[in-house]
């Protein structure tokens, strides 16, 4: 096994103001949640970079949405559900972004959510399909069972109690507030993302994410139940 750790090289940035929504993102991120730190929304923006690249696209507004879609994530701040976008559109104003740019970020942003869209599939931009692609694409896979665990931890949540179903009919209330120990959430939500795909290429790259998980499942189960 090659032991040498990986080295991200970022993608070139469309804009100037992609290159100071790095350095803003890299600051506000600097101490959050691992699954949801600064290196999230670098994992993001090289996805959305690389579908908005085969998928068309404004790559600045892409880019933008996915390095600023986990500021002021509600759940790290008791639900409210508009710190994010107060945080993103002040930043915005700040850097004097033209109207229609804030706009489609901010759209993008609020509606691109797992959450959002558990009782309504809400209507997303082209650029906010690709990015919700992208973050989905982070939440699945190795990277997506680390992070999983690592939330799970976060919130001292149990590892897996056979006692305890998964809630499969789950409102946007129930969601927020749901406590069940981490292996429920693959079957809650990451093993859903796969078929929620919004392009061609979101799709082909879940798939062998997807069956990762399956396989690591499957290997889990096994070792609880002692059978390997």
């Amino acid at each position: 096994m090659n032991l040498n750790f990986p080295t991200l090289q970022p993608a070139a940035p469309a804009s100037a103001l992609v290159e100071t929504a790095f350095n803003f993102v890299q600051t506000a991120l600097k101490d959050a949640e691992g699954g949801h730190d600064w290196f999230h929304a670098l994992r993001v923006y090289q996805n959305a970079t690389y579908i908005g690249g085969r998928e068309g696209g404004d790559l600045e507004v892409v880019q933008l949405t996915a390095l600023l879609h986990d500021i002021g994530d509600s759940k790290f701040h008791h639900g409210d559900e508009q710190i994010g976008p107060a945080k993103i559109g002040a930043f915005l104003e700040e850097q004097n972004a033209r109207p229609e740019l804030k706009l489609a970020v901010l759209e993008s942003c609020e509606r691109m959510s797992f959450r959002k869209n558990l009782e309504q599939r809400q209507e997303l931009s082209l650029e906010g399909a690709i990015v919700q692609d992208a973050d989905r694409l982070d939440a699945i896979g190795a990277i997506g069972i680390g992070r999983a665990f690592h939330f799970g931890g976060h919130k001292n949540r149990l590892l897996f109690d056979p006692a305890v179903p998964p809630n499969l009919q789950m409102s946007t209330e129930t969601y927020k507030k749901k406590d069940g120990p981490t292996i429920n959430h693959f079957f809650e939500k990451l093993l859903l993302l796969k078929d929620q795909m919004n392009t061609p290429t979101g799709k082909e790259l879940a798939e062998q994410r997807h069956r990762f998980m399956e396989s690591f499942l499957s290997q889990f189960f096994n070792e609880w139940n002692g059978t390997i």
